[in-house]
């Protein structure tokens, strides 16, 4: 499974939506994700890739970790993927 499917996947997963409704542009409040979800899906994300994600969850908008889409989101784990190797 892709990085994107799984991220995807998590999403979904906390979201409590089929996979086929999470889009790249959705945002995780579109989704409905609140902050107990949002962290969830960090803990999650960091689990499945056995990567370290650089958020703040006192204080997101001071995070070096991108959310403010899922495509931003695919990008950002992506990326900490790729300097993990």
């Amino acid at each position: 499974m892709s990085v994107k499917d799984t991220v995807i996947q998590i999403i979904a997963e906390q979201a409590v939506l089929d996979v086929e409704d999470v889009t790249p542009d959705s945002t995780l409040d579109s989704l409905g994700v609140d902050s107990m979800g949002l962290v969830e899906s960090i803990f999650a994300i960091e689990e499945a890739f056995d990567i370290s994600v650089p958020f703040n969850a006192n204080d997101p908008s001071e995070s070096e970790f991108d959310i403010s889409s899922v495509d931003s989101i695919v990008k950002a784990v992506e990326k900490l993927v790729a300097e993990q190797s």
